[in-house]
């Protein structure tokens, strides 16, 4: 099961409208790489996630929460980027909140990226530390789940993750115009100056991540032996990177585009699997308040 996690997306400074636009936006996102309707469902309609959280918060020691490194990453970019330097609790928080959605499924692995390995250790020490309350193996440690390329740098800035939050150059839009995801990477940063001689520089070794992860293995073997042997052109593995994206990111649009041609039917549909999926969870924390020694209303 895939989540929209709106209630995540609160803890950033954020706009009523454009929240409600950018849900709706990540869902179409999410069923055009290939989700199913049936299996995607909305953070918010499913009020359960945020009632597991407290309770989760609840046998979570304040230490362990002061040791997430996201939340000073995170509160440095609201600092950077804001006028009234406004950094929630919901920032500091939402670790908790993360653990409650993958917990509430009872989840065996977790797709994650490899700046998510802290936050699902936070969620496997949870569910050991819920279990030793409650005196009962209710909860098992999930595990990650990583893609042969666990993280992806930013093609502006290769020491940082590539992520939007931190504006569009250091983030690749495959919804982009083919021509602005050409642009992207021919203006990618490669060398740096930081590589040792006969290393590959943080900027190079991004952009051969980026091959790989779009699936052409010979082309990423041919220039890493011009890479090994010093023949290696940039222009060349732009291009060649450039190009991958871009054949990548056409069947993802076409799908997009049929997705949007029908939005009323697709949010119901949504809103459908949302409802079903929320039972699952009703299940789980009518269990979870059991155990803990909470009164439970029947649905």
């Amino acid at each position: 099961m895939y989540g929209v996690v709106d209630y995540h997306a609160m803890t950033m400074p954020f706009k009523p409208d454009k929240l409600r636009l950018m849900t709706w936006e990540v869902a179409y996102n999410l069923l055009a790489c290939g989700v199913k309707k049936e299996n995607l469902f909305i953070q918010s309609l499913i009020p359960e996630h945020a009632e597991l959280s407290w309770i989760f918060g609840c046998v979570t020691s304040y230490g362990l929460m002061t040791r997430m490194t996201q939340f000073k990453d995170k509160s440095q970019q609201v600092t950077e980027g804001s006028k009234d330097n406004f950094i929630s609790t919901g920032l500091f928080y939402y670790p908790v909140l993360q653990a409650a959605d993958i917990l509430i499924y009872k989840a065996d692995f977790v797709p994650v990226g490899k700046d998510q390995e802290q936050h699902l250790e936070l969620s496997r020490a949870i569910a050991q530390k819920f279990n030793y309350v409650v005196g009962k193996e209710y909860f098992i440690a999930p595990q990650d789940l990583y893609t042969e390329v666990p993280k992806v740098m930013s093609t502006a800035d290769p020491n940082k993750k590539m992520s939007a939050s931190l504006g569009d150059k250091h983030n690749i839009d495959v919804f982009a115009d083919p021509n602005k995801i050409r642009k992207q990477i021919r203006s990618a940063v490669t060398d740096t100056g930081e590589a040792p001689d006969g290393e590959m520089s943080p900027g190079v070794a991004n952009l051969f991540s980026l091959l790989k992860a779009c699936g052409k293995d010979e082309a990423y073997d041919s220039l890493i032996l011009d890479q090994a042997s010093g023949s290696l052109k940039y222009v060349d593995l732009k291009q060649t990177v450039g190009d991958a994206l871009v054949e990548v990111s056409a069947p993802i649009q076409a799908r997009k585009a049929e997705i949007i041609s029908d939005k009323k039917q697709v949010k119901y549909e949504i809103k459908q699997a949302s409802a079903e999926i929320r039972r699952r969870a009703q299940e789980t924390l009518k269990e979870v308040k059991d155990l803990v020694g909470l009164l439970n209303v029947k649905f």
